[in-house]
């Protein structure tokens, strides 16, 4: 496998012992790479625009700018990375804030490699990896009733035509190729998208768009 078709993975962990573990695990599965192993948000920051990873493994409880802080502004900038908090514990507040901020999952620090490796594999085909009890969370939140099913979104016809790809579950390579756009275009408009609809990934960002246009959808 060459090294353009290895997911590529970042480890933002300020515990040494613990990066290097992580980084092992990382490194000793063929289909993953590891590109770096930043010890701060701050460090993240600085290097994520550099690096692109696919996958970020993100410690939850970092000194400086927390790990929640930093996963909200890689995703209004980068939202097409993947986020998995990494985390001591199961936190449910700070888990689920982290999710609130983009994140896609969570793993807890005393996760076995295959586990690890699982969550990668898990978050790349779209998936979520969580606990049942956040899972619960994250359906309970999105059952609230939000102001945007009734409000204006002030979108453009371009960013309607983007949000009717996401729905559709289209990547942006994808949206960029249907209409006949290059894919920085597309980044641009999904960070005004998300902007107008104060979400901060593609998945919030459907559902609100589908909700606003029909909320009655679930009663069909």
């Amino acid at each position: 496998m060459s090294t353009t078709d290895k997911i590529q993975i970042a480890i933002v962990e300020d515990n040494a012992a613990l990066g290097a573990s992580l980084r092992k695990i990382i490194e000793a599965t063929p289909h993953l790479e590891c590109v770096g192993v930043w010890t701060s948000g701050e460090d993240a920051l600085r290097k994520v625009d550099a690096f692109r990873p696919q996958v970020v493994l993100m410690d939850i409880n970092l000194p400086g700018i927390s790990g929640i802080e930093a996963t909200g502004r890689i995703k209004s900038h980068l939202p097409g990375i993947q986020i998995i908090m990494v985390t001591v514990y199961r936190d449910h507040d700070k888990i689920f804030a982290a999710l609130k901020a983009g994140a896609s999952g969570y793993l807890l620090k005393r996760s076995a490699p295959a586990e690890v490796r699982a969550a990668i594999d898990d978050v790349r085909a779209g998936g979520a990896p969580m606990s049942p009890e956040i899972a619960r969370r994250v359906v309970e939140a999105f059952h609230q009733p939000t102001e945007s099913q009734t409000e204006e979104l002030n979108l453009t016809p371009r960013e309607t035509e983007i949000l009717d790809c996401l729905c559709d579950g289209l990547a942006n390579k994808e949206i960029a190729d249907q209409l006949d756009i290059s894919t920085e275009t597309v980044r641009v408009h999904l960070r005004h998208i998300y902007e107008k609809l104060h979400v901060r990934s593609r998945t919030e960002a459907a559902m609100k768009y589908r909700d606003s246009r029909n909320p009655d959808h679930w009663m069909n």
